[in-house]
């Protein structure tokens, strides 16, 4: 089983009738880490959405977080 692991930066956090929407891009500068990353994944969006308070209080506009994507089974 292989492991992919990119890192995003949450650009922005929405609060709206029906939940929160999330908005992250992939990291391109900032430290010698993410110009690794940037090198291998270079350009990439992600958008989701929770009613989740609590989840959605866990993503902090500005910051960056790692995306494992493992295949599921």
């Amino acid at each position: 089983m292989v492991t992919v692991r990119s890192k995003f930066r949450c650009d922005s956090k929405e609060k709206s009738n029906d939940g929160y929407h999330l908005h992250f891009s992939v990291v391109t500068t900032g430290s010698s880490e993410n110009d690794i990353f940037f090198k291998w994944t270079p350009s990439g969006q992600l958008s989701m959405g929770t009613i989740n308070e609590v989840a959605a209080e866990q993503f902090e506009v500005g910051k960056e977080y790692y995306l494992d994507l493992t295949p599921a089974e």
